[in-house]
């Protein structure tokens, strides 16, 4: 049952991983993230939620209509 487009959110990373448990370095890069500022465009799905809250002090989250 699609109900539409999938909802998105937009996450910006605006903290460094340096000095960061190694878990929370590869949830970054799990959500595409990797440098300071570098944003991505991804689903809003429970795991990508786990992922964002796993990091939330290192990232932005936008919601995206």
């Amino acid at each position: 049952m699609n109900d539409g487009p999938a909802k998105r959110v937009k996450v910006t990373q605006t903290g460094s991983p340096i000095r960061r448990p190694r878990d929370q370095r590869e949830t970054l890069i799990g959500l595409g993230l990797n440098k300071m500022n570098r944003s991505r465009l991804l689903e809003d799905t429970p795991a990508v939620r786990g992922m964002i809250a796993k990091v939330r002090h290192m990232v932005r989250v936008e919601e995206v209509e």
